[in-house]
């Protein structure tokens, strides 16, 4: 991490600790009864891994809770696609961030925190504007890479099992790996939240500048949907009611989203993360 993220984080985990433990304080003296294994993955500002060190918005938020609510977290750095792999196993006891979707919803309890999009990101250029995921189908000149692991609901994995068929479909391990294959021209078009795109570049000297040369573009088929966290099924009850309770005020706070905003501009963030609607 360069030393712009590292106060970035600090300031982060210190604002969340100020806002959230007189709230866990408060939280009826709940303590989970075994240490919760979060297994991460670099996440644009909502996970920055720096070797085995992790931080950004939602590490940052659970050390902050656990210093109240007697529930300590282990973090540990893999791969997104292993992460969510653990979460389907049983092995991660929470799965942060997370979009919303029925296969995930089979494994454990979602709690929203923000509200996003994922969109059509490409480099700037004069080609015709791509307006639905039929539209990129038809587009059979554009290379599409996306990362591994990364799931946007059913629309999407619709699209990516299309463009599989097509031999279109670049998958790889990280968003800086995407992002070095946007620059060099390599591939054509990648789909996620700008935010990861815009974090992996302000992270990675080697597509530096980069973001500047960036095209956004919204597509029917990838909706304003709902991330957060999955609490495991797997946690014993107590601890599953323990967590979810933690985390659902979190939610309702829009800490997340605070989070956000001390990272990007508020023009960035318009088109791709909201607060989590009032309910």
């Amino acid at each position: 991490m360069n030393g712009r993220g590292s106060e970035l984080a600090a300031a982060i985990a210190l604002t969340l600790a100020a806002c959230v433990l007189p709230r866990a304080a408060s939280a009826g003296g709940h303590h989970c009864t075994r240490e919760i294994a979060v297994p991460v993955s670099a996440s644009g500002a909502s996970v920055i891994t720096d070797g085995p060190q992790v931080g950004g918005i939602y590490p940052d938020l659970l050390r902050a809770l656990s210093a109240k609510n007697g529930c300590s977290f282990s973090f540990s750095v893999v791969p997104r696609a292993r992460q969510v792999a653990m979460y389907k196993a049983g092995q991660a006891d929470i799965l942060v961030p997370a979009s919303r979707t029925a296969s995930r919803d089979q494994y454990g309890t979602f709690i929203p925190m923000i509200n996003h999009r994922a969109m059509l990101i490409s480099m700037a250029g004069n080609r015709a504007p791509i307006t639905s995921a039929q539209n990129l189908l038809e587009r059979r000149e554009l290379r599409v890479a996306v990362v591994r692991g990364f799931d946007y609901g059913e629309a999407y994995s619709a699209l990516m099992a299309e463009l599989t068929r097509q031999n279109r479909l670049f998958v790889e391990v990280d968003v800086v790996a995407v992002a070095r294959l946007l620059n060099a021209g390599s591939a054509d078009v990648t789909i996620m939240g700008p935010t990861l795109m815009a974090a992996a570049i302000r992270r990675d000297p080697r597509v530096h500048g980069m973001q500047e040369k960036l095209r956004f573009e919204a597509i029917p088929e990838l909706p304003w949907s709902a991330s957060g966290a999955y609490v495991s099924h797997a946690l014993k009850p107590e601890d599953q009611q323990t967590l979810t309770e933690m985390l659902e005020k979190v939610g309702k706070s829009n800490q997340v989203m605070e989070g956000y905003l001390r990272y990007f501009r508020a023009d960035m963030l318009s088109d791709s993360v909201r607060p989590r609607p009032a309910n």
